[in-house]
């Protein structure tokens, strides 16, 4: 199976200050993303790309909420904001100044579609650490079982099951693959005991291989779709992402909110 290509891109600070000041130039920002595009602007846009950068593969071309700019799903990488002709884009976050205060749009787009999409996922394909009591809350986490942060969060799951909240694991073996922890993953997901599977992968102990049909292809392609770029990955139930490792104390009010 073939390794999924990493992220390319990274946001750049100055072209999102450049954002920020045409956001302020074009007046306020406008709410109707959802009508159509305009297919000469998107096949301008396209062919730019394909011009320009043919190894890149242009997703879905949207209307953005600045008027006459274009928001671009690049496949595999990141959302970018361009021109109508494609011969300008931004790469980085755009922001709405709201009477909210200050919101990351992209985030706010995210947030119902990670919920819903979250919500779909089967149990049985997740690793579960439910809590004795009643559930109050839960936290959906990608997770490595090789990555560091990830290995720490994991002994904060007892902390988090005396709270109430369930903690659900999704697989994101960051490397990709075919690779060492993509193995010892398989192995956690196909084990007859998933939770004695997962605690002695978290502590680095050994553990029997095992091999079987798993949902981690999927859950890694669901990561990217819902904005994971790396692990730990913590989604709340009503769809707010936490990138990277928290402490259980910060975790449990956002969990039970």
């Amino acid at each position: 199976m073939k390794t999924p290509n990493p992220r390319r891109f990274r946001a750049v600070p100055s072209l999102l200050l450049g954002l920020l000041v045409s956001l302020l130039m074009v007046g306020p920002l406008a709410a109707d993303t959802k009508t159509f595009v305009d297919k000469a602007a998107e096949q301008a846009i396209r062919a730019a790309f394909k011009a320009a950068r043919p190894d890149l593969a242009v997703g879905t071309v949207a209307n953005s909420e600045i008027p006459g700019v274009y928001r671009v799903e690049i496949q595999n990488g990141p959302t970018l904001y361009s021109s109508a002709d494609g011969r300008y884009f931004v790469a980085g976050d755009l922001f709405e100044l709201s009477e909210n205060g200050i919101q990351n749009v992209a985030e706010k787009r995210l947030q119902p579609m990670r919920k819903e999409l979250l919500a779909e996922v089967p149990r049985e394909d997740m690793v579960i650490f439910s809590p004795e009591g009643e559930t109050k809350g839960a936290l959906y986490v990608f997770t490595d079982v090789d990555c560091g942060f990830c290995q720490k969060l994991h002994r904060e799951v007892p902390d988090l099951n005396a709270k109430g909240i369930e903690v659900r694991y999704l697989a994101y073996p960051r490397q990709g693959f075919g690779t060492p922890t993509f193995k010892k993953m398989v192995s956690t997901w196909c084990a007859d005991d998933r939770l004695a599977a997962m605690d002695a992968m978290k502590a680095r102990k050994p553990y029997p291989q095992k091999q079987c049909k798993t949902p981690i292809a999927e859950q890694y392609e669901l990561g990217q779709q819902l904005g994971v770029t790396g692990t730990p990955a913590i989604i709340t139930e009503d769809g707010m992402l936490i990138p990277g490792y928290r402490p259980a104390e910060q975790l449990i009010p956002l969990a039970l909110r």
